[in-house]
């Protein structure tokens, strides 16, 4: 059972790496659509996107050495986190 929510978590985060790729030009880009976000904002958002791998990872290295609700808890904190994220109301 462990293994199939460490499987569902990684595949969870890794189309949540790949959504945030895929949306990346509106958030970093230059075009008209784009926020222009620079320095610091695209930094934290492309280190949001290598957590997300990260913690894919990590979820199997502690699984196989024995700490399993830690590789869960590490598997599934980014999809927890981006589900708070969407539920934030708009700052505007």
């Amino acid at each position: 059972m462990t293994k199939a929510l460490l499987i569902v978590a990684a595949l969870v985060d890794l189309a949540l790496a790949a959504l945030m790729t895929a949306l990346s030009g509106y958030i970093v880009g230059g075009g008209p659509e784009s926020m222009h976000a620079k320095g610091f904002a695209a930094a934290a958002y492309w280190a949001a996107v290598v957590v997300c791998v990260a913690a894919a990872v990590a979820g199997f290295i502690l699984n196989r050495k024995g700490r399993t609700a830690a590789a869960l808890i590490v598997a599934w904190v980014p999809p927890a986190g981006a589900l708070v994220a969407a539920l934030m109301p708009a700052p505007y």
